[in-house]
């Protein structure tokens, strides 16, 4: 199996270095230059997009869970359409028109009045919650190499984080997306091959998926999770709420449709990462389920290994080794696309953008992104080595803390003409302010004295509906009690910034 992980490692290292040589400008680092086709782009989005959350954490959650887990599934699903079907495009045209690079960048060169707020602003919180996503992707790797390879996770964590920072300092987006599509491969290729080999021993023996449920107990079989009424209909909406982080809210994934060549290879793209998407999530549900009915409720301690311990015990040792790369690869896939969004709103945004207002030599703003990357890389890499449950903890809330922060403000640029850079800043603030509150309302109630009220608020509402609600609705308050409509906006070719 270890010889199966080095080839691995050689092979996205070799791949990425390879692909580095097409690297030569800022405008290559950080979005290939516009020149990669969309297929590549889709596949990279979707690698980006399915972390070891859908591998380990989903498919263990669907076997602890039941049924009702399914919903989490719908509202990725309905969430990575719309953005395909509804938002790249418009990424793509409006990367194009105000010349930018970066999500920070078009706001700020969207709404000038308050450019340097909005790019420092919106770089902290990128950097802030990605260095804890990547820390979580790094200490996740570890653990899956030692389950799956022997290899001690400290060494695992240390390898994985340096073949990384390898090729994505040098080659940057174009490396990037190279590997990504080799792992997207990789990854679609598990998803796909497990539950059909799971579906066929199934059929063949006498137990079923459905008596598996039945006998589980807890409303496993249920897609209510065994709730009534209002609690019902709260739990489908918790799970249904992944869908708001989509909408334009992630900016690794945004990248992607930012450099799209033009609107043909969106339309290239959206049908590839649809379908890799629709496969992806039944396989994941599948796996779960057939799990539960092949080796029952208390097969593993740990519920996010249950595709290790199914591959490992289903699969002869090489197709197993195999396939559990696939898992290592969606971890691989998320800790680069997010270390290249972080390193380039530090270079693009801050250093370009707000130290040199714009006047920086291309090959300098180049060397601070890389710079950058090896820095965010190693405070990610410290962080998994010494404090891996704070960061699984802090993760949790990153999907609000992120995507339900910038989803409104995204939206409210695309589609209202009256919206203002007063309403823009204040949708990242609430958006933040909200997921930070929500995650730390039982300490602070316990430290007001306040027991009665130190509940888990994400046990009765998840912060990734309520961010997003709280974000909108401010930023349309401000923005119409506020700025005059029509007042920012660049639109003359001549101001773009690449």
């Amino acid at each position: 199996m270890i010889g199966i992980f080095i080839g691995y490692l050689v092979l996205t290292l070799g791949l990425g270095i390879w692909k580095a040589r097409s690297t030569k400008s800022q405008a290559d680092f950080v979005l290939g230059g516009s020149k990669l086709p969309g297929w590549m782009l889709a596949l990279s989005e979707r690698a980006t997009g399915e972390s070891a959350w859908l591998l380990l954490g989903f498919t263990g959650f669907v076997y602890a869970t039941g049924l009702s887990a399914i919903w989490i599934g719908v509202g990725c699903l309905l969430g990575i359409s719309t953005a395909w079907i509804v938002l790249a495009r418009r990424f793509r045209s409006e990367a194009e028109r105000y010349g930018v690079l970066t999500m920070p960048e078009y706001f700020a060169a969207k709404f000038p009045r308050r450019a340097a707020t909005i790019r420092l602003l919106s770089t902290l919180i990128i950097v802030f919650f990605f260095v804890f996503y990547v820390g979580a992707q790094f200490a996740g790797a570890g653990k899956t190499i030692e389950s799956t390879f022997g290899i001690d996770p400290l060494w695992g964590q240390l390898i994985s984080a340096a073949v990384i920072l390898a090729y994505a300092t040098m080659g940057g987006f174009v490396s990037v997306v190279a590997v990504d599509v080799f792992q997207s491969i990789l990854m679609i290729a598990t998803l796909v091959v497990t539950p059909i080999i799971m579906l066929v021993l199934l059929a063949g023996g006498e137990q079923s998926i459905g008596t598996a449920l039945a006998s589980a107990g807890g409303g496993m079989d249920s897609l209510a999770g065994g709730a009534t009424g209002f609690a019902a209909g709260l739990l489908i909406f918790n799970n249904l709420a992944w869908f708001f982080g989509y909408l334009g809210g992630q900016p690794q994934l945004n990248a992607r449709f930012m450099g799209m060549r033009d609107d043909r290879q969106v339309k290239i793209g959206r049908n590839i990462a649809v379908i890799w998407t629709v496969l992806a999530y039944a396989g994941a549900v599948l796996i779960g389920l057939c799990a539960l009915a092949l080796f029952g409720p208390g097969a593993v301690s740990d519920k996010e290994m249950i595709l290790p311990y199914v591959l490992t015990s289903l699969f002869p040792w090489w197709l197993a080794a195999i396939l559990l790369a696939g898992a290592v690869a969606a971890m691989v896939s998320t800790a680069q696309s997010m270390l290249l969004v972080a390193a380039s709103s530090i270079s693009q945004d801050v250093y370009k953008g707000i130290i040199k207002k714009g006047r920086a030599e291309d090959k300098t703003v180049l060397l601070v992104s890389r710079i950058a990357t090896l820095g965010v890389g190693g405070l990610g890499l410290s962080l998994a080595l010494s404090t891996s449950d704070l960061i699984y903890t802090i993760v949790s809330y990153a999907w609000a803390g992120i995507g339900c922060s910038f989803a409104p403000a995204i939206l409210l640029s695309f589609a209202w003409k009256r919206f203002s850079s007063a309403g823009l800043v204040t949708a990242l603030y609430a958006g933040v302010i909200t997921t930070v509150l929500w995650l730390v309302w039982p300490n602070l109630m316990g430290l007001l004295g306040l027991d009665g009220l130190a509940i888990q608020l994400e046990d009765v509402v998840t912060a990734r509906a309520v961010t997003f609600v709280v974000a909108m609705a401010s930023a349309v308050f401000v923005t119409l009690m506020g700025e005059p409509p029509m007042e920012e906006g660049v639109t003359e070719p001549a101001l773009r910034l690449r």
